[in-house]
């Protein structure tokens, strides 16, 4: 026989078996111009969906950053408090030492110097609690 001969016979029973056989045959790839619309389409949804994820991505940093700057304003509040608190204790520590100050062994000058610091000490003290307490001061001392 023939090689094209054997190659005829073998064809029609090719034809039959491949329409009886239970192994699908894989698809057909799609062309190029179907390719290219499909990917032309596919690239604008992804697009959409990369902005939607920029928009999604900058407004949870937004968020993240105003509670960074209300979190970070209250330690600069309670830091300045603190601040505060400690530079009036300093104050009344000095004050308290200029009030206990012993001047007997002091010459007259230095004398009347921390007798003005104590002066300067009752009328910040006075002034504090009420202004109108500074004029008792004034009139004591002439």
């Amino acid at each position: 026989m023939p090689l094209h001969d054997s190659l005829a016979l073998d064809s029609p029973l090719d034809s039959t078996m491949s329409q009886n056989s239970p192994i699908q045959k894989e698809p057909r790839p799609i062309g190029r111009k179907a390719a290219k619309a499909k990917r032309g389409s596919n690239s604008s949804n992804n697009i959409s969906k990369f902005l939607e994820e920029i928009a999604r991505q900058s407004a949870m940093r937004i968020e993240i950053d105003i509670r960074d700057q209300a979190n970070e304003r209250a330690i600069q509040e309670e830091y300045a408090k603190e601040r505060e608190y400690v530079r009036k204790e300093n104050i009344n520590k000095k004050d308290r030492e200029i009030m206990a100050m012993n001047t007997s062994h002091m010459s007259p000058e230095t004398k009347q110097f921390w007798k003005l610091e104590r002066r300067d000490v009752m009328r910040r003290r006075l002034f504090r609690d009420e202004p109108s307490n500074t004029d008792c001061l004034n009139d004591q001392n002439h």
